[in-house]
């Protein structure tokens, strides 16, 4: 018999899920039992595998993979399938390769053309073309002489990311400067901080997202998906929506994720009015706050530029980001691994 079995987990083994993914040193909101909720209302056909141990009856390893197909046509006949920022495991494991092994036959077998993996650990140095060398590369008889092939990430390929187990006064003390005095001054001119509490909240929030996104030239989603995430994750208290407002007046809101140990800033906005009342870094902080008081002991500043260039579009983001005392950390990027050559070269002009 074997001791490890690859299955698909339903729908009652959510709270099972979700503990194994908050109990990894790598688990993230984009591999909770949520996140496929979420992609679910928005297109996408999510999988959860997990890699059981008999002998130890538990998860040693599991993968959120989410699959997309063009509309009208069946999981069967093709798709394309994504992991995003996992599996989660202990990745010296000889389970965490077996799951990335069995990956393979099970989602080949289920109609899948290729697979993109954005595994969730950290690399050192700026090269990671070669994560995958030839003599790591995922088994498998039927693609012998392929791999993993570098592809255009999807998730940020470098953030920042924040320890924030040192007390307070640490944190305040390990900040720039400006920063502690731009979140002290909020606080002494009246910008007050709350928690969003209906979905009225959320659509206010989304008008200063679209102002954001026009004033700072960057995509959005749609309100359906803001209000779907924040009615997922805020009832389970993983995420949460903070609203700065300053004499009744909205000036900004960020959306946190939360997941084990790792708090997530995934989305932030901000009116044009009252920037002088730094609203912004009064937010920040709250959220550091809370994610300390749930037990996280990372923060993530969720994506920075590839490059500290100041002519870089989004380098006061990366200044913004960076003053709080972070360390900057990259990601290996997105690798795929096509099953079936032509199906792919059809799928990329469909999807």
């Amino acid at each position: 018999m074997h001791r490890y079995t690859l299955s698909a987990l339903s729908g009652n083994r959510q709270e099972q899920w979700d503990s194994f993914i908050a109990g990894q040193p790598a688990g993230n909101l984009l591999q909770s039992w949520g996140w496929g909720e979420l992609k679910a209302r928005f297109g996408w056909h999510p999988l959860r595998l997990a890699l059981f141990d008999s002998e130890q009856q538990t998860i040693t390893a599991a993968a959120l993979v989410l699959r997309r197909t063009a509309p009208g046509v069946p999981l069967r006949a093709g798709h394309l399938a994504y992991i995003p920022r996992g599996p989660i495991g202990d990745r010296s494991s000889p389970s965490y390769q077996i799951l990335l092994s069995e990956l393979h036959s099970y989602l080949k077998g289920q109609g899948a053309v290729a697979l993109q993996v954005e595994l969730p650990f950290e690399v050192d140095g700026e090269h990671t073309d070669e994560f995958f060398p030839p003599q790591r590369r995922i088994p498998d008889p039927a693609c012998r002489d392929s791999g993993f092939r570098k592809v255009p990430a999807i998730q940020p390929a470098r953030t920042i990311l924040l320890d924030i187990t040192p007390g307070e006064e640490s944190l305040l003390a390990h900040m720039k400067e400006k920063w502690r005095y731009n979140l002290r001054l909020a606080q002494r001119k009246g910008v007050q901080i709350r928690v969003a509490q209906a979905d009225e909240d959320v659509r206010n929030w989304y008008h200063l997202l679209e102002l954001t996104g026009q004033r700072d030239d960057f995509g959005i989603h749609t309100l359906d998906y803001y209000l779907t995430a924040w009615n997922i994750f805020a009832p389970r208290n993983q995420g949460r929506l903070l609203l700065a407002e300053y004499d009744g007046q909205l000036l900004a809101g960020i959306f946190v994720g939360l997941m084990g140990r790792q708090a997530i800033y995934l989305y932030g906005a901000s009116s044009n009015e009252q920037r002088n009342l730094m609203p912004n870094y009064l937010l920040q902080w709250e959220a550091i706050r809370w994610a300390r008081s749930q037990g996280a002991t990372c923060y993530d500043f969720w994506g920075i530029p590839e490059t500290d260039d100041e002519n870089e579009a989004m380098a006061g983001v990366y200044r913004f980001k960076s003053g709080w005392g972070g360390r900057v950390v990259r990601f290996p990027g997105n690798y795929e691994y096509v099953y079936r050559p032509l199906a792919m070269k059809i799928a990329r002009k469909l999807l």
